[in-house]
């Protein structure tokens, strides 16, 4: 397939990615160690996307970031065994938030 050169321009970019990244499109297949799909990054974003739809957007680039560094922390938190509130304040008093309690 990446062996015939693209036809129409809006495909050249695409072709070109893939061509580059060619080694790693199918890296699943031979590695069992990596997940066939995104799953785990789509389920990291979806409460941050809820957040997003109910509140109608963030008034300003302060709260967004705020809100993006917060969930940043609790999600790192909870991978390594935190409560939110313990990552929350490890941040706060500059103690890493990924060495479990």
């Amino acid at each position: 397939m990446l062996r015939r050169q693209p036809d129409k321009p809006a495909s050249r970019r695409p072709f070109k990615a893939m061509r580059r990244d060619r080694d790693d499109l199918f890296r699943f297949v031979t590695r069992r160690d990596v997940p066939y799909t995104n799953n785990a990054c789509e389920r990291a974003l979806r409460p941050s996307v809820i957040f997003r739809k109910v509140t109608g957007c963030f008034r300003s680039k302060w709260g967004a970031k705020v809100y993006a560094a917060a969930a940043s922390v609790i999600a790192t938190g909870r991978l390594h065994g935190f409560t939110a509130l313990q990552a929350v304040s490890n941040a706060l008093a500059g103690k890493p938030v990924m060495i479990p309690p």
